[in-house]
């Protein structure tokens, strides 16, 4: 599992903003720092990728670079992850893209909560490189319904899921009820859950502070 805070640089100073409750007032800069920390933790998922040597020509001579030609799907949970995956796409531009439209739904006496999944398009997903992003890793729940939905289109070559901030019971849940091999890539990690379940501290509802309050 890599966390990037496990490591000091500027990342600190946008998440910091992210939980930050009057800098989130302005949606735009919001937004724009979910999208930096998706442009940063896809740069390290980068890393693991396979590369072949190419020649290119410069005007001045060839050169022998390393590129890699990995199929790559980014998938995303809307609503809240569209700026977020927009960050991956920035990095992986070639990319084809899944979107999967998964809520909590009402709850009840106990606050406890279906996962309610009513949208879902998606390519062949079969021998590529899948990337699941999704802003807050709460329960897993969700992150869990989406890649069962996903893995229907075929079977990856690996599975990458990405959070900002991930809280302690999501990741064991995730590596609890994941069967395939899969890489966990974390802006920050918190220690616990509230009794609704929203991470503790968090930074609120990631969806509400980057598009508006929902009825």
């Amino acid at each position: 599992m890599f966390v990037l805070t496990s490591q000091n640089s500027i990342a600190n100073h946008w998440l910091a903003d992210l939980r930050n409750v009057q800098k989130q007032q302005n949606r735009a800069d919001f937004r724009q720092n979910m999208m930096r920390i998706g442009e940063v933790l896809a740069y390290e998922i980068s890393k693991t990728f396979s590369y072949q040597k190419k020649e290119v020509q410069t005007p001045l001579a060839n050169k022998t670079v390393q590129i890699s030609e990995e199929k790559i799907v980014l998938a995303t949970i809307l609503r809240a992850g569209l700026p977020f995956y927009q960050g991956f796409l920035n990095v992986f531009e070639q990319a084809e893209s899944a979107f999967l439209g998964a809520y909590r739904g009402e709850y009840q006496t106990d606050n406890s909560f279906e996962i309610q999944l009513h949208y879902a398009v998606a390519p062949s997903v079969e021998g590529k490189t899948l990337i699941l992003t999704d802003p807050m890793l709460a329960t897993g729940k969700s992150l869990l319904i989406a890649l069962k939905k996903l893995l229907k289109n075929g079977n990856p070559k690996h599975i990458h899921i990405a959070a900002i901030i991930a809280s302690q019971q999501g990741i064991a849940y995730l590596q609890e009820h994941i069967s395939q091999d899969f890489s966990l890539w974390i802006g920050d990690v918190d220690d616990s859950l509230n009794h609704k379940s929203y991470i503790v501290p968090g930074l609120g509802d990631a969806g509400d502070l980057a598009f508006g309050m929902k009825l």
